[in-house]
């Protein structure tokens, strides 16, 4: 699926998605300066252009068009902006929004209600950028080779998406290195809770039979990982769902899963695969505003 390059058509999406979802204003004492649609947008519109807080608001004061768009008298201070992603990008706000969009996809005929296969997959990001040069230099003390930069922590999400169009379902941002299953059911659990999903694809790092109970039983979701996990083995596996998968892979079904690794592409690509947050929690909600951004990049305008 492609993304949108234009500014603006960005811009008219995300605004009308907010304007649905969110109030014009979190108090009836706000400085009613600027609505909530519109500094969502403005944040958005940060991470289409890569750019900080300041960049934003140079390109805001440059561009009249973008100005239209988002009925702005003024253009916000980037102290403003700063404070309102900490203010609207909360885990709520934010379920709130993927949805919107979401609900705006289904109503192009983008996605359906019901998705045929979702793909679950976990990828780390920068903490910040560092060149390759810088990651990976010349050993001056040795004769050949490299030496790499370790890395002991890293932001991380593990992302579920709709392998039919590239839109992402949910993500839940977390801290590495850590294994991929530890997000399984958080992440399973914020799926449904967007849309009504029949087949889940997983690579091996997903593989555990108690993975399998939990989605095929709690929310009926017909899982599809490859059972690869512990010492190799010509016996097949003891548990149920385990040895089903040794035994009836459906392998054509699951040679779409590798969709999610297109998307994570995707989104390195287009918005970066650096982080501009410093804290814990600024970076999970900067994960979050990344994929909202490029959901909004994929639908298209009303």
């Amino acid at each position: 699926m492609q993304t949108s390059k234009s500014p603006k058509q960005t811009a008219r999406v995300a605004y009308a998605a907010a304007k649905q979802i969110l109030p014009a204003y979190s108090h009836k004492f706000s400085p009613k300066k600027f609505t909530q649609p519109q500094l969502v947008t403005c944040l958005v519109l940060k991470e289409f252009f890569t750019t900080d807080y300041r960049g934003i608001t140079a390109i805001l004061e440059d561009s009249s068009d973008l100005r239209k768009v988002l009925e702005l008298t003024a253009v916000p201070h980037f102290t403003t902006l700063q404070k309102a992603a900490r203010n609207l990008l909360t885990k709520k706000k934010m379920q709130k929004l993927m949805a919107g969009i979401l609900q705006t996809a289904t109503e192009h005929k983008l996605m359906r209600t019901t998705i045929q296969l979702a793909a679950l997959d976990g990828t780390g990001f920068e903490s910040h950028h560092v060149s390759t040069y810088f990651v990976q230099r010349k050993d001056r003390t040795a004769k050949e080779g490299y030496q790499t930069t370790q890395y002991t922590r890293f932001p991380k999400v593990g992302i579920v998406c709709d392998t039919g169009n590239h839109l992402v379902i949910c993500g839940i941002p977390e801290r590495g290195p850590r294994f991929d299953r530890t997000h399984f059911r958080s992440a399973l659990k914020a799926a449904v809770q967007q849309k009504r999903i029949k087949n889940l694809a997983a690579d091996a790092g997903y593989d555990g039979e108690a993975n399998h109970v939990h989605a095929r039983g709690t929310y009926d979701i017909r899982t599809i990982i490859p059972p690869t996990i512990g010492r190799r083995s010509e016996a097949l596996p003891r548990t149920k769902y385990r040895k089903l998968m040794r035994t009836r892979f459906p392998q054509q079904l699951y040679g779409q899963r590798w969709q999610v690794e297109t998307v994570m592409s995707m989104l390195k690509r287009n918005l970066g695969s650096a982080l501009r947050a410093r804290t814990y929690w600024s970076q999970c909600r900067e994960i979050m505003l990344r994929l909202f951004t490029h959901n909004v990049m994929i639908v298209l305008p009303a």
